[in-house]
């Protein structure tokens, strides 16, 4: 189905019956002295943009909880100049930079130019994600957790289309599901399971965890469960971008059939998915 204007309010997105898992400005200007109004109207857009991303939100959540049986085949266009800008925002200001060695204080410099062209790319295909940087964090057994740094534009776009995906996907997981959910942590859990064990009889209470999930999980079987509820192409190919990517890690540079890098912006929602 053909992309809908970005403005639209017609149709917020494009759905059929889900089928069963197919195979498969320039420079931005700093403010004058004694110039209180133009900064005031900057603080105007920007609630404004706020306001526009939250309200697209809300009309995808509605839809999503409304036909929780259809495919969404429409969604590339929600992935907006105004929610690129709110990804960006949100990001670690300090945090260690990709392979592209851009860090959030060099973006910003020309920020609302940056973005513009982003938005561009990303809207008729042209963008291309980067490798993901590789590094070790040492854990308690001993071992390593791999730790995936992106490159920041990947990170923006993946929380931009994180937000999107999350608006649909909050409405189908299950209510005792509480890892790597936004607003839900694992003191929740144990408040759950307290209450449930002290009003219910329990016998047994297994903890059970799956090895090396984030680099085990088959990228082809991720796909599939992905189709079940989206339908546009485009994120899908967003997606398969991400997941083929590849890895650099001592210089060498190495892509995998499995597998979803751990500390990128998409893998908690991929891995819940």
């Amino acid at each position: 189905m053909m992309n809908e204007p970005e403005k639209s309010d017609s149709a917020v997105v494009a759905m059929k019956p889900a089928n069963k898992a197919v195979q498969a400005a320039a420079e931005r200007v700093e403010p004058r002295a004694g110039t209180e109004g133009n900064a005031g109207q900057r603080r105007t857009f920007r609630t404004q943009s706020r306001a526009d991303v939250s309200s697209m939100l809300d009309r995808v959540r509605q839809a999503a909880r409304q036909r929780k049986k259809e495919r969404f085949t429409a969604l590339l266009h929600h992935i907006s100049l105004d929610l690129l800008r709110d990804a960006f925002l949100a990001l670690k200001r300090h945090a260690a930079p990709g392979v592209d060695e851009l860090r959030w204080q060099d973006y910003a410099v020309n920020l609302e130019g940056n973005l513009r062209d982003l938005h561009a790319r990303v809207q008729r295909g042209a963008y291309r994600a980067m490798p993901v940087r590789r590094r070790f964090i040492p854990k308690p057994d001993g071992r390593q957790r791999p730790l995936g740094i992106a490159a920041l534009e990947d990170k923006v776009v993946q929380r931009a289309l994180v937000a999107v995906l999350n608006a649909i996907y909050e409405q189908d997981f299950l209510g005792f599901s509480y890892g790597l959910r936004p607003g839900r942590n694992p003191h929740q859990a144990l408040d759950a399971l307290s209450v449930a064990i002290d009003k219910t009889r329990v016998n047994w209470i297994l903890d059970a965890d799956i090895r090396g999930f984030f680099d085990a999980v088959d990228q082809h079987w991720l796909i599939r469960f992905l189709e079940h509820r989206i339908g546009d192409e485009r994120v899908i190919r967003l997606v398969r971008k991400w997941l083929k990517a590849g890895v650099l890690e001592h210089g060498d540079w190495h892509v995998s059939e499995k597998g979803t890098p751990q500390g990128a912006v998409i893998s908690p929602l991929l891995a819940n998915v």
